[in-house]
């Protein structure tokens, strides 16, 4: 089950948000050509990554991401999930945990599931959101990766 992208608007909806699950994603195939591109753009051409053929013999037995391109497509599949208006400014702050329990093969299909942990007040009239990012590969039952995030949003 997908979740509809959800809109709020101000800092007052962004605070109901608390405690809120954001739902999932539709699923995301991680193709051969995406890790390379992105062994391209890290300049991290590890055998496990980008070589298929010797992978096969690997300890994975297959081609897998690397666990930051996992990371890095929270970004676009979270865009999926909410959009935030009627504000001037939104910034990513950080993670404070972020880990790895699963690999992603080639041809897996990814999906986000989103939580609101929490919404606090931060000075400069601004709310600071944490989120906890599990990231689902379908017919697994461990998660790729599992982080937590902060971002922080200015009236």
């Amino acid at each position: 089950m997908t979740t509809a992208l959800r809109t709020v608007t101000g800092l007052p909806e962004i605070k109901s948000l608390a405690g809120a699950d954001l739902g999932r994603t539709d699923w995301l195939e991680i193709t051969q050509e995406r890790i390379n591109t992105f062994a391209d753009a890290t300049g991290d051409h590890q055998w496990i990554h980008v070589d298929p053929e010797r992978a096969k013999d690997g300890p994975f037995g297959a081609a897998i991401a690397h666990g930051y391109l996992t990371l890095s497509l929270v970004i676009p599949l979270f865009n999926d999930l909410l959009a935030v208006e009627g504000i001037s400014m939104s910034i990513n702050y950080g993670l404070d945990r972020v880990r790895f329990p699963s690999p992603v093969k080639v041809g897996a299909k990814i999906r986000l599931h989103a939580t609101v942990e929490s919404v606090d007040e931060v000075r400069g009239n601004g709310v600071e959101m944490r989120l906890v990012f599990t990231v689902e590969t379908e017919g697994s039952e461990k998660p790729a990766c599992v982080a937590t995030a902060i971002y922080r949003h200015y009236a």
